[in-house]
């Protein structure tokens, strides 16, 4: 009995080291708004900032903010990911047409994913991911920052712009491939 125990947790160590040493957050599967899979396996090894978005929010002009974010770190391997959902108060209830809309109307050009839920149930694992430590996200224009690793470096309430020196630090930080 005592062999077989033993057995049975080295087994699980073994598994659990491997589970550990996967990138958590760039495997995760999520469709591009166009439908295409992959959406943040084609950034794998890159710094993420990653924003659920909304085209009809308070927030929403962030959009150009985070564009200015993306073009400033792009060549040293960040990438703004949005995430559309309506989950708070109804606040993008288009469909992908209407979302490209809304950020080409803001000049916005980074990726954007398929729409999703991000909290309660049937909350995407995407979300299950980021929001582990954390809790729930808030509101719309929530910004986690995730390192080349895949490890959440930073997280920023809807009210945090995209220019905000806290922000560009932990980018910053993401970029330069430390965790927390």
């Amino acid at each position: 009995m005592k062999m077989t125990l033993l057995m049975v947790a080295g087994l699980m160590g073994c598994l659990t080291l491997g589970v550990m040493a996967a990138d958590p957050i760039h495997s995760i599967p999520i469709a591009t708004l166009d439908g295409q899979e992959g959406a943040l396996k084609a950034h794998e090894g890159k710094a993420l900032v990653i924003v659920n978005v909304a085209s009809q929010c308070g927030y929403t002009g962030q959009y150009a903010g985070l564009q200015k974010l993306q073009e400033a770190f792009a060549g040293e391997g960040l990438v703004v990911l949005g995430v559309p959902c309506n989950d708070f108060g109804g606040q993008e209830p288009g469909g992908a047409a209407e979302i490209k809309a809304c950020a080409t109307g803001y000049q916005a050009s980074f990726p954007l994913t398929e729409k999703v839920v991000i909290k309660g149930a049937g909350k995407h694992p995407l979300f299950e991911a980021l929001t582990a430590e954390g809790g729930e996200v808030g509101w719309n224009f929530e910004k986690f920052v995730v390192g080349k690793d895949g490890a959440v470096v930073a997280r920023f309430d809807s009210g945090t712009e995209p220019d905000d020196a806290a922000l560009i630090a932990a980018v910053k930080k993401a970029l330069a491939g430390s965790a927390k």
